[in-house]
């Protein structure tokens, strides 16, 4: 059996499937990004999810894609499932950019994003990805995500810098002091998850105010202009990207999209359908 991973900042999909694709078992756990997570968390998490249908010593091959996960620690996620999955004969760890390469293009070369919890982008050979503009993590860049979406709307709210009536309606979804929004993410874990959570919210009210589309359109503006802009001849590839910030908030994307001289290609929710015709048709 082949088991395949899509590990993002807030959670991990699972598929484990026959070569022929005929038998699947799906599963989630948590995200596994190694800058925020241990090895003994994760061993456990992934024994806590596994579903009673999937024996690990079935499992022959493992292709993980995590978010964080840079060459440097692919030795450690690959100890990781090896503890998990004792039998598999191959682990390949890579970069979530690409699994959303092989999703989005599968062996087609092109440009792919990611616009979930996190941000990322690459060119795509067909094979491996190429080059890549750093979205710089949570902290310092990760421009149109849906944690820099958040974060931006309590930064704009600490800040009144926003209209009353909008000020009043994120009071009361955050439901927090402006002392208390600081201490939670300078010094709770996991600050990118809990911004992140707010996507939604800011999606059920673009029409509320044209606070909400406009700090969207920002947002993805930066995404360009910080990240995009910097790959070079970016105007000639199509624009797929996978995540959720993408997938809900496209007409808003594709207007940016537009605006950069690009068109819109593929946008998908999740890249794991797209994996699973990847690692079964190749």
């Amino acid at each position: 059996m082949i088991l395949i991973a899509d590990s993002g900042a807030t959670k991990t999909e699972w598929a484990c499937v026959s070569r022929d694709g005929a038998e699947r078992i799906s599963f989630f756990s948590q995200g596994y990004n190694p800058n925020y997570i241990s090895g003994p968390q994760i061993v456990a998490d992934i024994r806590e999810n596994l579903p009673a249908a999937l024996d690990p010593l079935q499992v022959s091959e493992i292709y993980f894609y995590g978010a964080g996960v840079t060459e440097m620690q692919y030795p450690f996620m690959e100890g990781v499932l090896r503890e998990v999955f004792t039998a598999a004969e191959k682990v390949f760890i890579a970069m979530d950019t690409l699994a959303s390469c092989r999703a989005l293009l599968q062996r087609e070369p092109g440009f792919a994003a990611i616009l979930g919890t996190g941000a990322n982008s690459c060119l795509y050979d067909g094979c491996n990805e190429g080059l890549n503009v750093d979205s710089c993590g949570f902290i310092l860049g990760d421009e149109g995500s849906g944690g820099n979406l958040g974060k931006r709307m309590i930064t704009d709210f600490i800040r009144h810098n926003m209209p009353d009536n909008v000020y009043a309606l994120v009071a009361g979804e955050l439901g927090m002091s402006n002392e208390e929004l600081i201490d939670t993410i300078y010094t709770k874990p996991f600050p990118n998850r809990f911004c992140a959570k707010y996507a939604k919210f800011i999606n059920e009210h673009l029409d509320f105010d044209p606070y909400f589309p406009e700090l969207v359109t920002d947002a993805f503006r930066q995404f360009f202009l910080l990240i995009v802009t910097h790959y070079p001849d970016y105007q000639k590839y199509t624009f797929n990207a996978v995540g959720s910030v993408a997938y809900y908030f496209k007409p808003l994307l594709q207007n940016v999209v537009e605006e950069f001289g690009m068109k819109m290609g593929t946008i998908l929710q999740a890249p794991m359908e797209g994996l699973v015709k990847y690692h079964t048709e190749n």
